[in-house]
């Protein structure tokens, strides 16, 4: 069945870097849009970036980390990277990757179209 993982949480001091990665398995991965989203305690899940189906998909950002984020696709791989740089502790959250089928290489940041969903990993900066 599908499914999606994801990894590189972890505790960082504010300014740090880190990289998330989510592994897909068990569906025709380059038909996918995969979002990275995130949610914090007390707040509502939001749309951080996403990317599009294939290998020239489009890409979005929320503007709160555009020039700090990069998000990427290795499809030989079947993975998807959130690279995050110059970290805030406002970037504190579980964060999710998900994935919604495409037939076009658009992608969108809103949760209520991704049907897939991974497990999340927590991402906590702080001094």
């Amino acid at each position: 069945q599908l499914q999606l993982v994801e990894s590189g949480g972890g505790l960082v001091q504010p300014g740090g870097s880190l990289r998330l990665s989510c592994a897909a398995s068990g569906f025709i991965f380059d038909n996918y849009a995969i979002g990275w989203f995130r949610q914090a305690p007390g707040k509502e899940r939001e749309g951080v970036s996403c990317i599009g189906r294939g290998s020239t998909g489009s890409t979005d950002l929320l503007n709160s980390v555009k020039g700090r984020f990069t998000i990427s696709r290795d499809s030989a791989k079947n993975m998807v990277h959130l690279e995050m740089n110059s970290l805030k502790p406002e970037d504190t959250a579980v964060y999710y990757c998900a994935a919604a089928f495409r037939r076009d290489g658009w992608c969108n940041r809103r949760h209520v179209d991704y049907g897939y969903w991974g497990q999340g990993t927590q991402v906590t900066v702080s001094s």
